[in-house]
C-alpha cells in the first residue's frame, strides 16, 4: 500500500515538473520562435514571405526572385503554378536561384518600401539589391531567362558553334554584346555594371562567315544584337576608351525604334536621353511599318535620343496625353518624362508624301530650337506607370464605399422612420399643405431628430 502511494506522489510530482515546463516555455518572448530564426534552404519549393522571414530570405541567398502577389488577382493566380514548376529546375544551378512569394495585399509595409504598385509585381534581389523582372512567366521561358543572372560576367567563346551556341542560348529578352578581337579586361568593368540588362561575350577563335553573318568587316569590332527585335545589330569599331565604349553600349541597350508600352516605359527611366515620340494610328498597319523603318535611319544618326513609337489604337490614353485628338496623325514630339514635351513649329505632323523628309525637318526644327513647349495632359512618366492598376483601384473603392452605404441605408434605427410618422408630423403635413416640397420635408426630418 506505501508503495501504491509513492508511486502516485512521484506520478503527481512528474506532472507538477512537466506542467511547470511548458509553463515556462510558453511565457517565453513569441520572438523566441520565430520563423525568421529558422534556416531556410533552396529546397526547389516557392517560398512563403512574411514580415518575419522576409529580410532573412533576402540576406540568405545571393539571387532570390520575389512574387509580389495578391489572393484576388488573376494574372497573379496564373503565374503560381509557373513558379512552382520553374523552382525546382532553378533550386539545381551552380548558384542557385530561390523563388519565393510575398502577400503584398497583406503586408503593405514591405509592399511600399519596395515600390510595389501592381500584381503581380516581380523582383530579383542579387546580393540584395532588388531589380525589377521584365522577363516572361511561362517556366520554361523563365527559367532560361534567370540564368542569365548567374551567367559569367563576360563570356569566353573560342569558336564559330560556341559563338552561335551563346546567342541561342542567350535568348530574346535581353540585347547581346559580341566582342571580336577585343581582350575580355576591355569590355569586363561595363559587363559587370550592365548586368542586368545585357549577355556580354568575347570570341576568340572565329571564321570570315561569322564576320559575313554578323555584319562586321574588321576588327577590334563590339556588335549588339537585339535578337526581340529582329536580330537588329549595331557595329562599333572604336575608339575603345571608356568614355565612347560606355556610350555606346548604353546606346545599345534599346533598339534603334522602340514600341512604348508598360515594360518598356519602365526600361526607360534608367535612360537620360529625350524620347523622339512618333505618335501614330495604329502599330501594326503597314503605314507604321514602313515610317519605322524611316525612323531607323534618323536615330542612327541622332544617337543622342531614343526613338519611339506608340499607336493610338494600342495605348489611346497615353497617345492622347501629347496634345488633342484632332491633330492629325501620324506626328512627332520631343518627351523628356516629365510634364512637358515640345512639338516642332512647322512639324507638327507627318503627313505628307515624303516621310524622310519631314522626319529630318523635324530633328533639324528640335536640334535649333524651333520648339513650342506644351503640358503633358495626362499623367506623367511614372504616372503611366504607376496606373497599371489606378483604374482598378478607383472601381475596388467605389464598389467598397458603395456597400458599406448600402449596409448603413439597410441597418438605420427603426426610430427615425417611426419618427417622420408622429401626429405632430402629421399636423405640420397638414398646415403644409399636399405641395410641400421635398427639400422641406427633409430639412423638418433633420430638425424633428435633433429635437
Amino acid at each position: 500500500m506505501m508503495i501504491v502511494r509513492l508511486s502516485t506522489v512521484k506520478m503527481q510530482r512528474s506532472w507538477q515538473v512537466l506542467v511547470l515546463v511548458l509553463v515556462s516555455l510558453l511565457s517565453l518572448p513569441s520572438s523566441s520562435f520565430s520563423t525568421a530564426d529558422l534556416p531556410l534552404s533552396a529546397d526547389g519549393t516557392v517560398l512563403e514571405l512574411d514580415e518575419s522571414n522576409f529580410d532573412l530570405a533576402i540576406s540568405s541567398f545571393d539571387y532570390i526572385l520575389v512574387d509580389f502577389y495578391a489572393p484576388w488577382c488573376g494574372h497573379c493566380k496564373r503565374l503560381s503554378p509557373e513558379l512552382d514548376a520553374a523552382a525546382p529546375q532553378l533550386a539545381k544551378l551552380k548558384e542557385p536561384i530561390v523563388l519565393a512569394k510575398l502577400n503584398a495585399d497583406k503586408f503593405t509595409r514591405l509592399a511600399k518600401k519596395y515600390d510595389v504598385d501592381a500584381y503581380p509585381t516581380i523582383k530579383i534581389f542579387m546580393h540584395g539589391v532588388p531589380v525589377d523582372y521584365y522577363g516572361p512567366r511561362k517556366a520554361e521561358l523563365l527559367v532560361r531567362y534567370l540564368k542569365k543572372f548567374v551567367a559569367p560576367d563576360v563570356s569566353i567563346l573560342e569558336s564559330d558553334s560556341s559563338i552561335n551556341e551563346f546567342v541561342e542560348a542567350s535568348g530574346p529578352y535581353f540585347p547581346i554584346y559580341l566582342g571580336f578581337g577585343l581582350d575580355e579586361s576591355i569590355i569586363s568593368k561595363f559587363a559587370i555594371k550592365y548586368k542586368k540588362k545585357a549577355w556580354f561575350s568575347v570570341a576568340k577563335g572565329f571564321s570570315e562567315d561569322i564576320m559575313v553573318s554578323y555584319d562586321f568587316d574588321k576588327v577590334p569590332a563590339l556588335v549588339s544584337i537585339h535578337p526581340n527585335y529582329n536580330n537588329e545589330r549595331s557595329i562599333f569599331y572604336g575608339p575603345f576608351e571608356d568614355k565612347f565604349l560606355e556610350e555606346f553600349i548604353k546606346q545599345s541597350l534599346f533598339p534603334l525604334v522602340l514600341p512604348i508600352n508598360y515594360d518598356t516605359l519602365k526600361l526607360l527611366k534608367d535612360d537620360e536621353r529625350k524620347i523622339a515620340l512618333t505618335i501614330v494610328k495604329d502599330e501594326d498597319d503597314d503605314q507604321t511599318k514602313n515610317l519605322i523603318n524611316l525612323l531607323k535611319a534618323a536615330a542612327s544618326a541622332n544617337r543622342d535620343l531614343v526613338f519611339a513609337y506608340v499607336g493610338a489604337k494600342q495605348w489611346g490614353e497615353f497617345a492622347d496625353s501629347f496634345g488633342d485628338k484632332k491633330t492629325t496623325l501620324p506626328k512627332m514630339i520631343i518627351w523628356d518624362g516629365k510634364e512637358e514635351y515640345l512639338m516642332v513649329i512647322g512639324s507638327e505632323s507627318i503627313i505628307g508624301n515624303d516621310h524622310a523628309s519631314e522626319i529630318s525637318q523635324f530633328v533639324e526644327g528640335y536640334r535649333e530650337g524651333r520648339t513650342e513647349e506644351r503640358r503633358v495632359a495626362g499623367p506623367s512618366f511614372i504616372g503611366f506607370i504607376n496606373s497599371m492598376i489606378g483604374t482598378w483601384s478607383v472601381y475596388i473603392i467605389v464598389f467598397i464605399v458603395a456597400i458599406v452605404m448600402l449596409f448603413q441605408y439597410l441597418t438605420k434605427d427603426d426610430n427615425e422612420y417611426h419618427r417622420v410618422d408622429t401626429p405632430a408630423r402629421d399636423q405640420v403635413d397638414q398646415i403644409s399643405g399636399s405641395s410641400t416640397s421635398q427639400v422641406e420635408r427633409t430639412e423638418y426630418r433633420a430638425g424633428d431628430k435633433e429635437d
